[in-house]
């Protein structure tokens, strides 16, 4: 496939068409992940608890998240590189242009944040220099210990409200994409539908602009042997690997995946 740019994926949300994204923090699954079209990596901090066995993100740092980037980079030849800032690595506006450059250069095309309305001025300093952001909104696992627990987030009214707000105030400070965890199907699609930029679900039901899932996750493997209610295990009635890449890519583009009992309700 050709390369994935920004302006594929708008133009893919514009036709409807579903985006596909899976983590992937290595040169080997980028290289299966693009010759089954997977058409966005997210060098996720998820790393820390799947690959390092931590019970959070929080641990893992932005040199780490760099190499993971780089490994990456070397792999991957058409999908559109995105990579996380890890816990308080845009604790400042200083360290946000900071840390965003090195992964950047460590070879992503887009870098992305947790959190709400505050990101507002870091997004439009990074946009405005040339780096384009992803706002992660809804669950966000840094700011676990505030949310008291991998809780859904929206469910009331008023945070519904302030939710759909600020998902509009991020993309008019120059967001170029969203990503919706563990946020009530209905919201995710008002969001979807209120905002230019494409919208990514994790959690957050079919109606949102594209998918995401772990890797590790849709492929069964689990230290823990908890699965999220949002998770389906990929290899099942597969033969291969490369086969349940595949799957993941043909159920998202079909609208088969995630189904209703993937989702949860306000």
């Amino acid at each position: 496939m050709p390369a994935i740019t920004l302006t594929t994926l708008q133009s893919l949300k514009q036709k409807g068409e579903k985006i596909t994204m899976l983590t992937c923090y290595d040169a080997t699954f980028a290289h299966a992940c693009n010759e089954a079209g997977v058409e966005v990596l997210l060098v996720g901090d998820s790393l820390g608890m799947v690959l390092q066995g931590h019970d959070s993100t929080l641990p893992v740092t932005t040199a780490e998240m760099a190499y993971h980037t780089a490994c990456v980079k070397r792999g991957n030849t058409d999908a559109l590189i995105l990579a996380d800032l890890p816990f308080m690595a845009n604790a400042t506006l200083e360290q946000t242009m900071t840390n965003s450059a090195m992964l950047m250069q460590a070879g992503a095309h887009m870098v992305k944040v947790e959190g709400a309305l505050w990101l507002a001025e870091s997004i439009r300093l990074l946009a405005e220099r040339g780096v384009p952001v992803c706002a992660h909104m809804g669950l966000t696992p840094q700011a676990v210990n505030i949310l008291g627990g991998y809780k859904v987030q929206g469910r009331n009214e008023n945070q519904a409200r302030q939710m759909r707000a600020d998902a509009i105030s991020l993309e008019q400070a120059g967001a170029s994409m969203l990503l919706l965890e563990c946020v009530p199907s209905e919201l995710a699609a008002e969001i979807s539908q209120a905002v230019k930029i494409p919208v990514i679900g994790i959690g957050a039901g079919s109606d949102t602009d594209g998918q995401v899932l772990v890797l590790h996750d849709m492929l069964g493997l689990s230290i823990t042997g908890r699965v999220p209610k949002f998770v389906k295990n990929f290899m099942q009635g597969q033969d291969s690997i490369q086969s349940a890449l595949k799957a993941y890519v043909n159920e998202v583009k079909g609208v088969t995946f995630p189904g209703i009992e993937h989702g949860f309700s306000a």
